[in-house]
């Protein structure tokens, strides 16, 4: 969506997309999403592809990683990074505060806007997208793979965001107004990550204890 909203108001010439992905498992990071998706969507939707390659998974890494790819990017006179963040204050600081260190800019198309209002709209603009990781504090793994449509939206908990954007799940999208043509998947292994060290647990608050995965495969 944040994508879409850029070319339609075409206030800024769009180089590349940019991802993390984690080098030992090929995947997007936190996602769990193949390398082989990623490169898919990106020459679906026309566009070169930027990947920060990390192995560690800890956050100094990731900073260290996305700084050197940055400063190829700035090499090149890109000046601004466009994120999909809606309403999370502390990450939006985080990304304005690491960019400003390498003198570049944050933009958020759609900060603050109606998380209801944007699904909706994403539905309607005939997006696709399936759900490939859920937190188990709010949803199950019998919610991984399902198309987000107003079906899905009809059966989501009062307590989980329409968009996930507090992280309640994650998806893949594969199809929509910007992509030249669909990618085909298929459902693979379900998997469950557990967090270590596991967390304490409340009855009064969910608390995520794990993340469910699932691995789509090119069909």
């Amino acid at each position: 969506m944040a994508l879409h909203r850029v070319i339609v108001e075409n206030q800024y010439e769009v180089k590349y997309l940019l991802t993390t992905v984690n080098q030992s498992y090929k995947r997007i990071s936190m996602h769990g999403v193949r390398e082989i998706l990623l490169e898919a969507q990106a020459e679906a939707m026309g566009f070169p592809l930027l990947k920060v390659e990390v192995s560690e998974g800890s956050n100094a890494e990731y900073e260290r990683q996305m700084a050197a790819t940055l400063h190829k990017a700035k090499a090149e006179h890109i000046t601004h990074v466009i994120f999909g963040d809606i309403f999370l204050e502390d990450l939006r600081a985080y990304r304005e505060s690491n960019l400003a260190s390498l003198g570049m800019t944050a933009v958020f198309p759609l900060w603050k806007e109606s998380t209801t209002g944007l699904i909706h709209h994403f539905i309607a603009l005939k997006f696709r997208t399936l759900l490939c990781c859920t937190n188990d504090a709010f949803l199950d793994d019998s919610w991984l793979g399902r198309e987000i449509d107003e079906t899905f939206l009809d059966a989501l908990p009062p307590n989980v965001d329409p968009c996930g954007e507090n992280g309640e799940y994650h998806t893949f999208c594969f199809d929509g107004p910007i992509f030249r043509r669909p990618i085909a998947v298929k459902p693979g292994e379900t998997v469950y990550k557990p967090l270590d060290p596991a967390p304490a647990i409340s009855a009064e608050v969910p608390v995520t204890k794990g993340f469910w995965f699932i691995d789509l495969l090119p069909a």
